[in-house]
């Protein structure tokens, strides 16, 4: 093959499955409406369930679900049918992933789910199947064609199945309420939930600060700013901090004074009054002080004012 064919292939594939989930929005009814409903009043879990493909799908929909809000985990069918229906509650609500909607897994713990109360969502590409039929309500992913070359792998169904999960996420979610910080404490370990949920307590740098008196002399800073490895020192006197001078103030008052340089005192080229930060604030604000006054250090002081440690952009962006 051409360069030029696998790139129309590339763009053929993306416009069936383009194509599919237009028509999938066009086709929306109150059905969806219903199965956001059941599951904002459930009192129990969603229990996510589908065989093969439609099984590695219902797993990304359990797992996006359950960490924007909506409590919930991915049931195998055939281990259900062999013992783990116990793990589904009368509380829970089931929604059941089958393209074709006959899937023999599927359905074979069909009639546990009615007579254990349980209300059963399914989701499927045949109106007319066993499964649709027999669910309390039904999501249609039908798509014209698959977007393989032979029609027969699962490519545009199993994006509409994905997109259809996708859509009742963020229906949920809007629905809840769910926030940023409601994200963050799912997501720990995450970027977002990391700035949202530690302070600049827990990783500003507190020892061995770049700290120097307001007389400190050209040659004394210099070496104060290379030990401190801040590209900064910090003018503290009587326990107050009086300012700043980074390596570029150093650098250009070098090229300003000239031959004066090594008679300034640090006080002299200092950016007063630098931009501080309490301990105790979000990641997330410090990261938005930074944005605001286009710096990359904050420094981090308490209540009274005292300078308790140096916060940098590098240690937000970790």
């Amino acid at each position: 093959m051409t360069s030029q064919e696998i790139l129309a292939l590339a763009r053929q594939t993306l416009n069936i499955e383009s194509e599919s989930l237009l028509a999938m929005a066009e086709r929306l009814d109150e059905q969806f409406v219903a199965a956001v409903e059941s599951i904002l009043a459930c009192k129990g879990k969603l229990i996510v369930t589908g065989m093969g493909k439609s099984g590695l799908v219902g797993r990304k929909i359990a797992a996006t679900l359950a960490s924007t809000g909506t409590p919930s985990f991915f049931l195998h069918p055939g281990e259900a049918f062999h013992g783990d229906l116990g793990m589904i509650s009368p509380e829970d609500v089931v929604l059941a992933l089958s393209y074709s909607g006959e899937t023999d897994e599927v359905l074979k713990i069909v009639p546990f789910i009615h007579s254990n109360g349980n209300k059963l969502i399914s989701m499927t590409g045949k109106r007319e199947s066993a499964l649709a039929k027999n669910s309390d309500i039904h999501l249609d992913v039908g798509v014209k064609t698959e977007a393989c070359i032979l029609r027969l792998a699962p490519t545009s169904s199993t994006t509409a199945q994905i997109a259809m999960g996708d859509a009742l996420a963020v229906a949920l979610m809007k629905a809840r309420e769910f926030t940023s910080m409601d994200f963050a404490r799912l997501h720990p370990g995450g970027s977002l939930g990391r700035r949202l949920l530690m302070t600049v307590e827990n990783v500003m740098r507190s020892n061995d600060l770049p700290v120097v008196g307001a007389d400190c002399n050209a040659t004394e800073m210099i070496h104060a700013v290379s030990r401190g490895g801040l590209g900064l020192i910090i003018i503290v006197e009587n326990g107050r901090v009086e300012g700043i001078v980074t390596d570029g103030d150093i650098r250009r008052a070098m090229q300003s004074r000239q031959a004066e340089f090594f008679n300034i005192k640090a006080i002299d080229i200092a950016t007063r009054s630098p931009k501080t930060i309490d301990v105790g604030a979000k990641l997330i604000e410090a990261e938005k002080m930074m944005t605001k006054h286009k710096v990359n250090t904050l420094l981090a002081t308490d209540a009274n004012g005292e300078l308790k440690g140096v916060i940098q952009i590098y240690d937000i962006k970790l």
